[in-house]
């Protein structure tokens, strides 16, 4: 069997499709030996590490009810949506559980924005660290911690390639990215935010017709397009040693989705790759694998994430 690292990168609901390529990956005889997670990727690699069963996840997935996902908790931080659904999905099966109690070893990306420092989550508690790397900065509710105000990490690593090799340095690191190549971007759908406001449809036109929500449309889209060239930039630099894109970039971070499309997606994004996944396993790279040096890309947290 053959050991590999994982990168796990963001990209909202689109995240499910981690699921299918870890499941396809298991069938062609790949051990995962370490997972980092940015976002989406770090609920995936959360649960994959606590040694969950992915079947029982993704009869879960087809419960979710979306709208309950984003309710607010009423001590939430100001955010637009809370995840008072999310932490319950997670209580579920990590509540409780520190990175130390994993049966593999995890790493999750979230951001600072006070010292304006990426910040690796590697112990205390894994819930906490989840919440903290999905926290979309206004969307969702940030994480407080020893005067740190932690926000998503894919807002400066949003594929985690440097993080898994850190964990792994001597392991092919298999990044996943759930974003298409720059020639693709034209087909990305617009953000959207999963609201359902009890307002009479000729009232809620005007509102979002209205210059406010034009602006921030064009606000939030430009941002999308500015994490999407620092994903680029950063596997440029970082160069895992495969990259593999599902093909979902016409699914929009929060939209309503079939779980099922999502995992058949990853599962054929790996049969796609698969000989350039072989091929990284040559001696030659294992070579360069032993002398390239493996360093953290950000402030490693010294103190427990508690609850």
């Amino acid at each position: 069997m053959t050991e590999i690292a994982l990168a796990l990168g963001g990209g909202g609901v689109k995240g499910i499709a981690h699921i299918g390529v870890i499941k396809q990956l298991e069938k062609e005889g790949f051990k995962i030996r370490a997972i980092a997670g940015t976002s989406a990727g770090g609920i995936v690699g959360a649960v994959y590490a606590a040694g969950i069963s992915l079947d029982l996840i993704i009869s879960e997935l087809g419960m979710v009810n979306q709208k309950d996902f984003f309710s607010r908790k009423p001590h939430d931080p100001p955010s637009l949506l809370g995840l008072a659904g999310l932490v319950n999905f997670l209580n579920n099966y990590l509540e409780g559980k520190n990175f130390s109690d994993l049966s593999i070893p995890l790493a999750l990306t979230a951001v600072d924005i006070r010292s304006k420092q990426e910040i690796i989550l590697n112990k205390g508690s894994v819930v906490q660290a989840v919440l903290a790397t999905v926290a979309i900065p206004g969307v969702f509710p940030p994480v407080f911690l020893n005067n740190m105000e932690l926000v998503d990490g894919g807002v400066l690593d949003p594929v985690p390639v440097a993080v898994a090799r850190w964990l792994a340095p001597h392991l092919p690191v298999v990044a996943v990215c759930l974003s298409p190549s720059p020639e693709e971007w034209r087909e990305i759908p617009e953000l959207s935010v999963p609201i359902d406001p009890p307002l009479p449809r000729p009232i809620l036109q005007q509102i979002t017709q209205s210059r406010i929500a034009q602006s921030l449309r064009i606000f939030v889209n430009s941002m999308d397009i500015t994490s999407r060239m620092v994903t680029e930039l950063r596997l440029q630099v970082e160069k895992p040693d495969v990259i593999i894109r599902p093909e979902v970039h016409h699914i929009a971070p929060l939209d309503r989705v079939n779980p099922q499309e999502l995992l058949e997606a990853g599962e054929k994004s790996v049969l796609d790759i698969l000989p350039r996944l072989h091929e990284s396993l040559a001696w030659y790279y294992q070579i360069v694998r032993r002398f390239r040096g493996a360093h953290p890309p950000g402030k490693v947290l010294e103190e427990d994430l508690n609850d």
